[in-house]
């Protein structure tokens, strides 16, 4: 009886299952398929986005770097056109004018004014000192889209003494915080209007490529756009269509201690002079 009864508990005992064979070599395969997934993920990434990538790297680079500039780095200028100049900003800092001058710098475009009540705090001094060592001056308007493009304008042409031989006035128009496109072009209109009526010239348009693709498009052809569009090796937008390419924010000139914005002019020199404010006829 005991051995049938021990034969019995045997019989009913559960049977285990025999291990998988493949399930070891697999857990330790495991992290190596995970990497192998991540690598070809981050290379198609790359491939898609590596101009803004490797532009991010850049400018982060710089900027744990400027404290290295001595104001003597000098970036080569864009080939394939003869007029070069730079626009600034306080962000600058105080400009050795003389110094940028001897680097093919014909024309400088110079922050005046932002929104209803900023003035750059050194508009007056860039603006003389422009002008003092034969570079071509222009002045620009940074445009906030919430603000009112009347107000706007009159804190410019408060600021700013525009008179004959210096360049137009600009509109930059680039700040995506703005709640109706509509709203937005209505006051993007009066400002040019109103400039256009006070001083006796058609302003230009500054913007970038997208925002002028996305917001901008056939709503002010009239005007002369300067076109921001980096990392090209030339603008998407037609040439007929542009007068001015700022084809990189991170470029360098004797005279300027960190990044300058570098443009070219489409045309000649006598081309740029002709764009000029003229004298008023008696």
């Amino acid at each position: 009886m005991c051995v049938t009864f021990a034969m019995a508990t045997l019989m009913n005992r559960p049977r285990r299952r025999p291990a998988a064979r493949h399930s070891a070599p697999l857990r330790r395969r495991l992290p190596l398929l995970i990497g192998l997934g991540l690598l070809l993920a981050a290379m198609v990434f790359y491939g898609r986005y590596w101009r803004q990538i490797n532009r991010y790297a850049r400018l982060t680079y710089a900027k744990y770097t400027a404290h290295q500039l001595t104001g003597r780095e000098k970036t080569p200028l864009l080939t394939g056109y003869t007029v070069h100049g730079i626009d600034v900003s306080s962000y600058q800092g105080r400009i050795d004018w003389p110094e940028v001058a001897e680097h093919q710098v014909r024309f400088a475009f110079i922050k005046a004014t932002e929104g209803v009540t900023l003035r750059d705090a050194r508009f007056q001094r860039n603006w003389r000192e422009a002008q003092a060592v034969g570079i071509y001056r222009g002045a620009y308007h940074y445009f906030q889209p919430n603000y009112d493009g009347a107000q706007q304008a009159d804190l410019f042409v408060r600021n700013v003494p525009l008179a004959a031989g210096d360049l137009p006035p600009v509109l930059d128009v680039e700040a995506p915080n703005f709640h109706d496109v509509a709203v937005m072009r209505r006051n993007v209109a009066t400002w040019l209007r109103l400039i256009e009526r006070h001083y006796g010239v058609r302003p230009i348009l500054y913007t970038n490529y997208n925002f002028y693709k996305r917001h901008l498009a056939g709503h002010f052809d009239q005007y002369p756009l300067w076109l921001a569009h980096y990392e090209v090796e030339k603008p998407l937008l037609p040439r007929d269509k542009w007068i001015i390419w700022q084809h990189s924010d991170e470029s360098h000139v004797p005279g300027i201690r960190g990044p300058v914005d570098f443009n070219v002019f489409q045309g000649n020199f006598a081309m740029l002079l002709a764009m000029r404010i003229p004298e008023k006829s008696e």
